[in-house]
């Protein structure tokens, strides 16, 4: 197909929404039982990715979705999946990719929801829960499969009796996400593995040379469906930095946490030590605070997760992983506590708030190391940000409670790493020890003898 074509297609759709902003589902040719559902999930009216992209689905095209987060691309696969199922109803009918945990569960839900009045079974395979009862689930044959993309392998190589040969949709979303953790091997064995003959959806918030090479081997004529072509951040979104001394960064931290107080605020780190040592500094001083990073257990990140959304914690600090498709409904603030290095990053941030029409804000935090990055950052997305206004003299009045508390927070941190390293003994029982206290003794016994 020539380019210009490709073009014509993209070019129709984007007039459209500008001249009639208010489609229904049922306009873009969704059939009556999930319009139903769609309104008693409280989506009224269909988002511009969803306007664009739905339509072509249902034709039976394949589609690249560009789209920033939290515009609504989860509604845009899984409406024409589920329309497709009940045209011709079968088990593994759909497989999503998705590069976290926590966004493939994020997905589960959102198609339980739409498609609970047609009993749409869906089956989460994801790393860090047992292999097990995911191979007893894949065996009930559900109808669609969210999963990232290693443990998925794992399963096609090991799981007896577990194949996708008759796969008719394949969904990937975050696509540049997925490639940049190094899943590009998985994703080719997966791809190898089921049928050629299939619909594929790319989803993706960034268009990277990765995804264009992806987009070339898995998908036969796509349709492009583009809803912000350069990097940019929402409208809505009030975004300012604070330019300070790094010695001083937990102080400022706990200023704009006491200035803006009231507010929900979702804090990224760039490491997983660090994310816990600031939750702990934050408890100490009072603050509800809890952390998400990669090595909780999973269950611990649900739990975490859950407790944010459910508001019994206003503060949430986090690391990357936690920065994509996360759809935490209120987050008014978004806060770098650490800069992020990949200026991209930035984006998904910043996405955390100000989603689906409700204004937010963000503030960076940049140190004498950071300016460079800081500059990438506002170079990416085309705005000089404003400074954040403080009063520096009372911020160094908390130095000395938050200099007490950093203190405690290390202290725990290290009783942590304590009990972490005494956990990987074999066995650190009273009783264990006990006897090794015994044995330790007879040793010496025997060598005075």
């Amino acid at each position: 197909m020539a380019a210009g074509e490709e073009e014509g297609l993209v070019a129709e759709p984007e007039q459209e929404p500008a001249v009639e902003e208010s489609r229904s589902f049922k306009d873009l040719g969704v059939t009556d039982v999930l319009c139903e559902a769609c309104d008693q999930l409280g989506w009224k009216v269909p988002t511009k990715i969803q306007i664009e992209a739905i339509p072509v689905a249902l034709q039976g095209r394949d589609v690249i979705g560009l789209a920033e987060t939290g515009s609504g691309k989860t509604g845009a696969f899984a409406l024409p999946i589920l329309q497709a199922l009940l045209e011709t109803p079968q088990r593994l009918f759909a497989l999503v990719l998705t590069p976290t945990r926590e966004l493939a569960f994020q997905i589960s839900e959102q198609f339980e929801a739409l498609g609970s009045s047609i009993g749409v079974q869906t089956t989460v395979i994801v790393g860090g829960i047992d292999t097990m009862s995911q191979s007893l689930a894949l065996a009930k044959k559900p109808h669609v499969i969210i999963a990232t993309p290693g443990r998925l392998v794992d399963h096609l190589e090991n799981t007896k009796g577990f194949n996708l040969r008759a796969l008719k949709f394949l969904v990937m979303d975050e696509a540049d996400r997925i490639l940049n953790m190094d899943f590009e091997t998985e994703v080719d064995k997966i791809l190898k593995v089921i049928p050629r003959d299939r619909k594929t959806f790319l989803f993706s918030a960034t268009m990277t040379k990765k995804v264009q090479k992806l987009q070339r081997a898995a998908l036969k004529n796509p349709v492009k469906c583009a809803v912000s072509s350069k990097y940019q951040t929402v409208e809505k979104l009030q975004q300012y930095y604070i330019f300070i001394p790094s010695k001083f960064k937990d102080s400022y931290l706990v200023y704009i946490l006491n200035e803006l107080a009231g507010n929900s605020f979702m804090i990224f780190c760039s490491t997983c030590n660090n994310t816990q040592r600031t939750a702990l500094l934050l408890r100490n001083l009072g603050f509800t605070a809890i952390p998400l990073h990669g090595q909780m257990s999973q269950n611990k990140r649900l739990g975490s997760l859950n407790k944010f959304k459910a508001k019994a914690r206003s503060i949430l600090l986090a690391t990357d992983v936690a920065s994509r498709g996360l759809d935490i409904p209120h987050v008014d603030v978004v806060i770098n506590f650490d800069i992020p290095t990949h200026s991209k990053d930035y984006i998904h941030r910043v996405g955390r708030t100000a989603r689906a029409g409700r204004s937010g804000k963000s503030i960076t935090f940049v140190t004498q190391y950071d300016v460079e990055l800081f500059q990438r950052i506002e170079h990416l997305i085309g705005k000089k940000l404003p400074a954040f206004p403080m009063q520096e003299e009372e911020v160094m009045m908390l130095t000395e409670r938050v200099a007490e508390a950093q203190r405690f927070a290390r202290m725990e941190l290290r009783e942590q790493g304590e009990k972490k390293r005494s956990r990987n003994d074999d066995d650190d029982t009273e009783e264990a020890i006990g006897v090794r206290n015994k044995v330790a003794g007879g040793k010496k016994k025997k060598r005075k003898a």
